[in-house]
């Protein structure tokens, strides 16, 4: 059997996995699915706490409990270990893949062991140190605690097979004292109009654009659309849902789109959003904006179309009454001219005749 691949699944609070089979062919079979947990934790248990949130200086260090809790009938081998936090394209939080080294909060955790076994359904009360760099630097840092399982699975009818890593974790949210600049970025702005078959309607505005945390604070933020014709005729605006948390350094794409545009040929969108703190966080100074303009062609195709077949009408309707005085006239000029014929007929019968009317 040949190992295709190895594949990590995203940050959980709650994992499941195929277990692997029973070690010996005597040993009763292991059930289908092993599932098992972490959480903040004190020396006692879990506190209830959401995530391992942080206020520090550089150089401080800290110790603290993380639980890892095994669900399962069976016994558990799980590896510990902290990585590093990133935001995904879509705006999901997750956690670098098992293979990569962290760099930054990750790297500043430490377990006593990166291996542990967890009795069936017990849980372990395991403490780390968290020690911060001299020259961290100030912002938030973002990671997670993690509880992986490594199992493989048949690929294919050859017996090819793929090494899963089931990981569960927890978030770790560190903010670094110092400075803080809070700041969101708006980039590469696409928009698009979309017309509508109905000529009395509008069409629709799509806007894409990639919204880039460029300051040192984890925040969310609300976009807005605004859209104009020349002159700014037409004007329009639109709030766009909020936007998930975003980590320093990171982005994420959205889109937001406007009904209801009216095509005045040419339009100006612009893109904006608004930063927020994420939670009861407390930004000061607050957060700062920023924004992204572009020209877009909105040609009124239907209306034109529209109007092209109101104009055609209105020729054809002109046409046929023009067509109609000239019958007209030609038929009046035509009565005329029978008229003076048979007028000069009955003259000249008159002329040819004379005796006929003395009689």
């Amino acid at each position: 059997m040949r190992l295709l691949a190895a594949i990590a699944t995203g940050i959980a609070l709650l994992g499941t996995a195929p277990a692997p089979p029973a070690p010996t062919p005597g040993a009763p079979a292991a059930p289908s699915v092993a599932t098992w947990g972490v959480a903040p934790s004190s020396a006692k248990g879990p506190n209830g706490r959401p995530a391992f949130t942080y206020k520090l200086d550089p150089g401080a260090t800290l110790t603290d409990y993380v639980a890892v809790t095994n669900h399962s009938a069976r016994p558990l081998t799980l590896n510990l270990y902290a990585s590093d936090a990133f935001t995904t394209t879509r705006g999901g939080f997750d956690l670098l893949a098992g293979g990569q080294q962290p760099t930054d909060v990750g790297a500043w955790v430490r377990f006593p062991r990166r291996t542990l076994t967890i009795p069936s359904t017990s849980r372990l009360d395991i403490p780390f140190t968290l020690t911060v760099p001299d020259n961290a630097t100030p912002g938030d840092h973002a990671g997670g605690i993690v509880a992986s399982l490594a199992t493989t699975t048949t690929a294919d009818a050859q017996g090819n097979q793929v090494a899963v890593d089931h990981r569960v974790g927890a978030r770790i949210y560190l903010r670094v004292t110092g400075e803080l600049q809070p700041a969101l970025a708006v980039e590469d702005l696409r928009v698009r109009h979309t017309g509508s078959l109905d000529p009395l309607a509008g069409g629709t505005l799509t806007a894409t654009f990639t919204v880039r945390n460029t300051g040192n604070v984890r925040l969310t933020g609300r976009p807005t659309l605004d859209a104009a014709g020349p002159f700014g005729l037409g004007g329009r605006s639109v709030d766009a849902a909020a936007l998930p948390e975003i980590l320093p350094g990171g982005e994420l794409t959205t889109t937001v789109r406007m009904t209801g545009v009216p095509p005045l040929f040419r339009l100006t969108a612009s893109a904006a959003v608004t930063p927020a703190a994420v939670g009861d966080q407390v930004l000061d100074p607050p957060p700062q904006g920023d924004s992204a303009r572009v020209t877009v062609w909105a040609v009124p195709w239907p209306q034109l179309v529209l109007l092209a077949l109101l104009a055609l009408a209105g020729w054809a309707l002109t046409a046929a009454r023009r067509r109609r005085v000239r019958q007209l006239a030609q038929a009046v000029a035509a009565a005329r001219e029978q008229g003076r014929a048979e007028a000069s007929r009955e003259t000249e019968r008159t002329s040819d005749h004379p005796g006929k009317d003395r009689q």
